[in-house]
């Protein structure tokens, strides 16, 4: 029987190595993607994107029960971060959430965000 602990460990190790897999897809295809480090209750997400024009995308990575509102409430919080951290308008920033999909590779993962956000619309 495993321990919660040695189940945190392989959820730890799996969500790993999506962020890896999602990291090395991405930069294959050209994105100018790279890995973010932790910055502890000041997370700043898992990948972010460099667009031109100084336009970012922040990339939160699940590989874990589907909890869309959670998801996107945390990345919503590490965009915010991001663009604090660096000085930057939070204009500047997007942010998404990939989730694997069990048994297909990154290009198969979900992207979620708001319709506000997809569709640039003002904040309410």
């Amino acid at each position: 029987m495993t321990t919660i602990a040695e189940r945190n460990k392989a959820n730890r190790r799996k969500g790993a190595a999506w962020e890896t897999e999602l990291l090395a897809g991405l930069r294959s295809v050209g994105e100018d993607a790279e890995r973010l480090r932790l910055t502890g209750a000041e997370d700043e997400g898992d990948l972010v994107i460099r667009e031109d024009g100084g336009l970012f995308i922040v990339i939160e990575t699940k590989n874990a029960r589907f909890e869309p509102g959670p998801f996107l409430d945390e990345a919503e919080r590490e965009r915010l971060n991001f663009a604090k951290h660096r000085g930057i308008s939070p204009d500047q920033v997007e942010s998404i959430v990939i989730v694997k999909r069990r048994g297909k590779g990154w290009r198969k993962a979900f992207v979620l965000t708001t319709v506000e956000a997809y569709l640039g619309l003002d904040a309410e």
